[in-house]
C-alpha cells in the first residue's frame, strides 16, 4: 500500500533526510521519501500491517524533529 502524508513543521531539509532513512530501516516498508520542499512524505509498506507501520514510523520522526507532525 503506497500513501502520501502532509507534514507540518518540518524545519530543514537534513531533517528531512534523516526521517527517510530512519524510516527505510522500519520492518514492513518497501519505500519512502520525505521532501522538504513539498513538506509531503510518501510511504509505501505491507497493507495489513500499515497502521503499526504508521505508529512506528510516527516515533522515528518524533525523534529526529520533535516539532514535526504527520497529518494522518
Amino acid at each position: 500500500m503506497k500513501k502520501k502524508f502532509k507534514l507540518q513543521d518540518l524545519d530543514c531539509a537534513n531533517c528531512a533526510q534523516k526521517m527517510e532513512d530512519a524510516i527505510k530501516k522500519i520492518d514492513g516498508v518497501n519505500d519512502a521519501t520525505v521532501s522538504f520542499m513539498t513538506q509531503k512524505m510518501s510511504i509505501d509498506a505491507d497493507d495489513e500491517r500499515f497502521e503499526a507501520i504508521m505508529d512506528e514510523v510516527v516515533k522515528v520522526c518524533k525523534k529526529v524533529e520533535p516539532d514535526c507532525v504527520i497529518m494522518r
